[in-house]
């Protein structure tokens, strides 16, 4: 593999364990993990005033409630990996658009998909629960709290029941489908059996990205 840090792209559904791969990635190659969500956060107040949207600031969006149109989320995913030697990038792009908008920002050195069933991901993810006195995630069957007295607190979360969880993975089918077919058409996918144990996952995960890079 080659010095320089590698710019990967990862995808997979909600429940698919991205963030579990993400921070084992960000930290083992010394990398930036760059996920919309973080970087919407950091550069909230950032100023859109000349990308004629409703809005001056992402802030105004978010405080709103509203959705963050695609071209300002473009502009804050293309100032992180601006700023990042080697990066992986998590929750972007979400659609085709995003993909092309991709391609004019860096060039990737591996594309992953974390590959994992969806009856799987439905009992990911409706298994989870959280103190609400904490914060802190579990999982009942995967990461159970030791603590009895945590355990009879913990909640399950509105986007984490059957029915919305179903319809989230609906979403995302329809609108990152289309994505990784077109990294599969470009002959720069590499996909992992998600199902496997986190360790397991990893072996595969780093293993690629080695031979890839």
């Amino acid at each position: 593999m080659a010095d320089s840090q590698p710019r990967i792209l990862i995808l997979g559904a909600p429940g698919a364990g991205k963030g579990t791969q993400s921070a084992r990635m960000a930290d083992h190659f010394d990398i930036e993990h760059v996920t919309t969500g973080d970087a919407l956060r950091a550069n909230k107040d950032m100023d859109i005033s000349d990308m004629d949207t409703e809005y001056d600031t992402p802030r105004e969006y978010m405080d709103q409630g509203e959705l963050v149109p695609d071209a300002v989320v473009n502009a804050i995913v293309e100032e992180a990996l601006s700023q990042a030697g080697g990066f992986v990038l998590d929750g972007y792009p979400r659609n085709l658009e995003q993909a092309e908008e991709l391609e004019d920002m860096t060039d990737l050195d591996v594309v992953l998909q974390l590959e994992v069933g969806e009856g799987e991901l439905v009992h990911r993810l409706t298994g989870r629960r959280m103190d609400p006195e904490t914060g802190d995630i579990y999982h009942l069957e995967y990461n159970p709290p030791e603590d009895e007295d945590v355990e009879e607190r913990l909640v399950q979360r509105d986007d984490d029941t059957e029915e919305t969880v179903k319809e989230r993975l609906r979403v995302y089918r329809e609108s990152t489908e289309p994505v990784i077919e077109h990294y599969e058409e470009e002959g720069v996918l590499e996909v992992v059996d998600g199902e496997q144990s986190p360790g397991e996952v990893w072996a595969d995960v780093k293993a690629t990205i080695e031979d890839t890079v």
